[in-house]
């Protein structure tokens, strides 16, 4: 598991490690892990260039001191001054004993167009509202730049807590990050200005309070994978409910039952006007042409995907909120879902969203949604009393307990922009939900392994070639 851990923490950890340190040995600790991943991305460092953009926090301080460092072993390096008064002192000393020049601001593009790396340490993780204007000019010169660009703890010009980026920000070609995770490290919009990502540990482990975030990795995916025993029958497996598609879009029905049955369910019961559709594609489907109530017993629901706006529509999601099992609500069914209704639930519901569709719930715009996942996740969860998918670049997930880390998905992928990849993803996370997972779980692992089956299927790919994927990505994962 990936933890992210906000500002306010981390700064509590440091200062705690630091009572116990020597002074100046975190720093140290810091900055050697830093030129260490400089010295990598350079190949060698003897007699490469290497700029440091340097502001006025402890950020621009591990930057001078990492410089220094690389500079004792031939590298020629120099460093940009943005506040002259306010630069670290110690870590300027260090640079100017190994060698090393300093510039202002003004001559920062001429440097910076000359260089092979350039360490960004113009703000620390408690910077917020984007790049000042004296720094634009140096972040568009490095981006512009052939220098491999190397962020110190994060990209100046991003929130460290939220992921947002207001304004111009330094786009990095890998990003060292100290300690922990940041949350805006691996959320976007901030997230597609990280590059690769390196943590350093730095000793802050046992002073960490809880994170904010978290991300699953393989190990945690395949932990929580249900696996059928010797005495498995369809009903232990889990037998999901799905509640979707209509006349006009009975390829909805179909996408989230194969959904459904790639990731395993024991049975599928399909209920709605779908069922030819369904069961051309999939014989084995229970269907059933009634409302969801005459559909016979289930683990789980998923209603929603291309259900529409009817009478009928409308009864098919009033008769799943009625049922006493975990309910996943998806596409149409957000629209014709009934919030009080929703907090009244004695079963869990997820609720899946994309940007859209979490605005309209919320009454904000598409791209204040956007530009804030983690708070627009947070809200609906705690808004609607349930656990909350929000779909997007960067999928993240969060349930109705405040105080919980929000999940994060790192496996998400721009090829699954393609119609009816959604559908897949409701079927699939609610055959998890039937086999008895907790819903966070269900929410995080659906994403996971969702987004790796786009990965594996690669290049241009349909909603079914996704779900084609899930079993090799649900072997994938447990490899």
């Amino acid at each position: 598991m990936r933890y992210g851990h906000t500002v306010e923490t981390v700064r509590a950890a440091e200062q705690a490690l630091m009572a116990r340190l020597p002074e100046g040995a975190l720093m140290q600790r810091a900055a050697a892990g830093l030129a260490a991943v400089c010295a990598d991305a350079l190949g060698r460092v003897y007699g490469t260039r290497i700029v440091v953009l340097t502001g006025s926090g402890s950020n621009g301080g591990d930057a001078l001191y990492a410089a220094a460092r690389l500079a004792r072993r031939g590298a020629q390096a120099t460093a940009v001054l943005l506040v002259p008064d306010r630069a670290h002192q110690e870590g300027l000393a260090a640079l100017r004993a190994t060698g090393g020049r300093v510039v202002e601001a003004r001559d920062g593009a001429a440097a910076i167009a000359r260089a092979d790396l350039v360490l960004d340490g113009i703000t620390g993780i408690g910077g917020k509202g984007g790049l000042r204007p004296e720094a634009v000019p140096l972040a568009e010169a490095a981006h512009e730049a052939r220098a491999a660009v190397v962020a110190v703890d994060l990209p100046s010009g991003v929130d460290a807590d939220t992921g947002e980026v207001q304004g111009p920000a330094v786009h990095a070609d890998v990003t060292v990050t100290f300690g922990t995770y940041k949350p805006g490290l691996l959320v976007d919009p901030a997230a597609a200005s990280v590059g690769a990502l390196r943590l350093i540990d730095i000793g802050l482990g046992p002073d960490l309070g809880a994170p904010a975030l978290e991300a699953l990795q393989h190990a945690d995916v395949a932990a929580l994978l249900p696996r059928p025993t010797g005495e498995s029958d369809k009903y232990r497996r889990g037998v999901v409910g799905i509640a979707a598609g209509s006349q006009r879009y009975p390829g909805a029905a179909v996408l989230a039952v194969s959904g459904a049955l790639r990731a395993g369910a024991g049975a599928v019961r399909y209920a709605g006007p779908g069922g030819d559709a369904v069961l051309a594609a999939h014989p084995e489907t229970l269907v059933s042409a009634g409302p969801p109530h005459a559909a016979g017993r289930v683990q789980a629901w998923v209603v929603g995907p291309g259900l529409g706006d009817t009478a009928d529509a409308r009864t098919a999601v009033e008769q799943v909120l009625a049922s006493d099992v975990p309910v996943l609500v998806d596409a149409d069914g957000l629209r014709l879902l009934d919030a009080e209704t929703l907090r009244r639930r004695q079963a869990p519901t997820v609720l899946t969203p994309h940007a859209g569709e979490a605005a309209a719930l919320l009454g904000r715009a598409r791209e204040e949604v956007e530009a804030r996942r983690l708070d627009a996740v947070r809200e609906l969860a705690r808004r609607f009393g349930a656990t909350v998918l929000l779909k997007g670049s960067t999928t993240v997930v969060a349930g109705p307990d405040e105080g919980r880390a929000v999940r994060v998905n790192a496996t998400g992928t721009p090829w699954l922009a393609t119609a009816g990849s959604g559908d897949v993803l409701s079927g699939l996370t609610g055959s998890l939900l039937a086999a008895g997972l907790a819903p966070v779980d269900a929410a995080s692992v659906g994403a996971y392994l969702h987004g790796l089956a786009a990965r594996l299927a690669e290049g241009p790919l349909s909603a079914l070639d996704v779900a084609d994927a899930v079993p090799t990505a649900w072997r994938n994962a447990l490899s």
